[in-house]
């Protein structure tokens, strides 16, 4: 049974730390009353800067590239977010439509700059992506070490550490309860003093930030190369996450662990008794599955912010 846990559990953290990175975006902006529908288009903005980058500079950088890169993915990821902020805060464009448009452009960027740069479809696989490692110390605690703390990604953990620290921001402190006030009422919180569309911008720029951080450590754990295959549905996969999670970041992490759980199961299958005999394209489409049983299941009793796809515009009713 150990050794079971010691296959399965790297290998779901694995798969679930980029949709609990982007799922955090989603929750910040959509906490502020913003749909995002383009949390997949982030995430393949993430993923071909992290990987391009990742190709360009690894002479200069070394084993610190997918470090520097997966900043850098951020930083792009941000920038890119902003034009998904002015089309549904400034100009108070259909938040579901600019998220799409958001997902097509950044698709058909990064493929474009794919062929230009590469002159085929898909980059080179990378020299420095992450590696799995030991947890130093922790590794050791008899049982729980060997399943959770060896040859797991320490960006995993990282995930899980920013799930916590999103959920201190949103429910410890004012920037928190500024953006939720904006989520729920932005009448009201506009009368208190509160900016709402400057609160919106950061909201959905921290989208893009973290939404660029998941696709970059997507790109640089599992794909090791970029293409317009590398991120099918992950992005997708993270809003629900989002709406599973009742838009809390702990709740969305639990989310992202579930459904990194049914992506697992085709690396982890033929060690697992029970599912070794189940036909392969069955687990494939698992995930896809479950992910819409989940919300077929708990959508109805999730409310989402009462402002959430709502645009403000001051003095309106």
């Amino acid at each position: 049974m150990l050794d079971i846990l010691q296959s399965i559990v790297p290998t779901v953290l694995f798969y679930s730390a980029p949709l609990i990175l982007t799922a955090l975006g989603g929750v910040f902006s959509e906490r502020s009353g913003v749909v995002n529908i383009g949390l997949e288009g982030l995430m393949v903005m993430g993923a071909f800067v992290g990987i391009v980058f990742n190709l360009t500079f690894a002479d200069v950088f070394g084993t610190s590239t997918p470090w520097v890169s997966i900043v850098v993915a951020m930083l792009i990821g941000g920038l890119f977010s902003i034009i998904h902020a002015v089309a549904s805060v400034t100009f108070h464009a259909n938040q579901v439509v600019s998220g799409v448009a958001i997902n097509m452009l950044a698709l058909g960027v990064g493929v474009y700059l794919t062929k230009v740069w590469y002159d085929k479809g898909q980059t080179d696989m990378v020299s420095q992506p992450f590696y799995t490692t030991d947890i130093p110390l922790l590794e050791k605690i008899p049982v729980i070490g060997p399943i959770f703390f060896q040859g797991v990604y320490v960006t995993s953990y990282l995930a899980i550490i920013l799930a916590f620290v999103a959920w201190y921001v949103l429910y410890k402190t004012p920037f928190g309860l500024r953006l939720r006030a904006v989520g729920e009422h932005p009448m009201a919180a506009d009368t208190n003093g509160i900016k709402v569309e400057r609160m919106r911008y950061i909201a959905v720029i921290l989208s893009g930030v973290l939404g660029g951080l998941g696709g970059s450590v997507f790109a640089l754990t599992i794909a090791s190369n970029f293409s317009s295959s590398t991120i099918v549905g992950q992005g997708f996969m993270a809003l629900a996450a989002v709406i599973f999670g009742k838009w809390h970041p702990l709740g969305a992490m639990g989310a992202a662990l579930f459904f990194g759980l049914a992506q697992s199961l085709t690396v982890v299958s033929s060690g697992v008794p029970f599912l070794e005999n189940v036909p392969q394209v069955l687990l494939l489409i698992a995930p896809y599955v479950l992910t819409i049983l989940a919300l077929a299941g708990f959508i109805g009793r999730a409310d989402a912010p009462r402002a959430n796809g709502v645009p403000y515009i001051k003095g309106s009713r």
